[in-house]
């Protein structure tokens, strides 16, 4: 099946094909795949992308997870491929997919504003609305999926840096203040943060909704510049960049103009993650963030790099995982974000994976059958 309006075509293939299957262990995707099952038949069904799977299709997989009890690496994968046929997703261009990662920070914070911590993780306003074709302005280009209603009129929501300049000051909004703006940066980047006050208490927070500006990846842009050479451009390079060069992080910060607004959400269990997009708690090196506008959140994609090594001390990363987020930055059909877990070690790990894959899909069999 391709698609070539969107520039890729799934190629049917057998699990003897997926290099590295036969090595995973997909045990722990049941108890995702239950909590994926409960949401989608208790709460709503997830949004079908472009191409073309739906809840419905993926529902007799969920629910056969749900009576399936792998008691083993060998069962685990059994299961997949008595339920499932693999896709490999191939770009018509010919080039390979490609993966980053995210994680959940873990971030000091205060509920009062001070000379050390001066800034905000801020609430949704209530001027801020939701975009469609039926609402959207003239000229507001369509990738705005918010924008702002003041006195009946919509319009685009003010950025970046029209924020940081206090265009929401005084509306009682914020959630917590960080010490550092380029925390807070990050901590929209990657969606979500565990929250620590100064008397120990912990909270969290996840991404709720954005401005609505296109994303613009700041290390594309010290890259641009020449200000860090492209080989060595991860997060941490980023960040000591922005440590070295105080009087330009304005300046490159506001470069992107996205801005993120964030929720309260429960602490659960110390390990596990933060519930994202598909509304159920992410698993560290299981859960891939996709392009929403042509995947559907649920379906399980097989991920293999040569180049990815750190993750799995020294060997290829090649494991099956949940699409269960997306991101502004996540654009394309073999485009994925791995999260690889809470706090300063998954940090670590997650910022230096920018790394060439190859996507495979698994499609449940009846709905299998429609694409070759």
């Amino acid at each position: 099946m391709s698609d070539d309006k969107a520039g890729f075509v799934l190629q049917a293939a057998g699990f003897d094909e997926l290099k590295g299957w036969k090595d995973d262990d997909p045990s722990s995707l049941f108890e995702v795949m239950e909590a994926c099952r409960s949401q989608v038949t208790g709460t709503k069904p997830y949004r079908t992308g472009s191409l073309g799977l739906s809840t419905d299709d993926l529902l007799p997989l969920l629910k056969a997870a749900r009576n399936a009890k792998p008691a083993s690496a060998s069962e685990a994968r059994s299961f997949f491929e008595q339920n499932c046929r693999p896709f490999f997703i191939k770009k018509l261009d010919g080039g390979r997919g490609f993966v980053t990662a995210f994680y959940e920070p873990e971030i000091a914070v205060s509920d009062k504003l001070d000379s050390t911590y001066r800034f905000p993780f801020y609430r949704r306003p209530d001027d801020l609305i939701e975009l469609d074709n039926s609402n959207r302005p003239v000229g507001l280009d369509s990738s705005y999926a918010f924008g702002r209603l003041q006195d009946g009129e919509i319009s685009a929501y003010p950025d970046r840096q029209a924020i940081d300049q206090g265009f929401l000051d005084g509306r009682g909004l914020e959630i917590a203040w960080a010490k550092s703006k380029v925390d807070v940066f990050f901590v929209h980047v990657q969606g979500a943060a565990r929250l620590r006050y100064p008397d120990g208490r912990k909270a969290r927070i996840t991404y709720t909704a954005k401005a609505g500006h296109p994303f613009s990846a700041i290390g594309k842009l010290l890259v641009d510049r020449g200000e860090i050479d492209r080989a060595n451009i991860s997060m941490q390079s980023i960040r000591a960049w922005l440590a070295a060069h105080p009087e330009q992080v304005d300046d490159v910060l506001w470069h992107n103009r996205s801005y993120i607004f964030f929720r309260e959400a429960p602490v659960a269990a110390s390990k596990a993650g933060p519930v994202a997009a598909a509304k159920v708690p992410l698993v560290a090196g299981r859960s891939l963030a996709v392009d929403r506008l042509i995947h559907t959140f649920g379906f399980p994609f097989f991920i293999r790099s040569e180049s990815l090594t750190h993750l799995d001390k020294g060997r290829p990363f090649q494991r099956l995982m949940l699409a269960l987020d997306t991101g502004s930055a996540i654009v394309g059909p073999a485009r994925g974000d791995i999260f690889t877990g809470s706090g300063d070690e998954a940090g670590e790990l997650a910022g230096t994976v920018r790394n060439d894959a190859d996507f495979a899909i698994l499609i449940p069999n009846a709905a299998a059958g429609r694409f070759g």
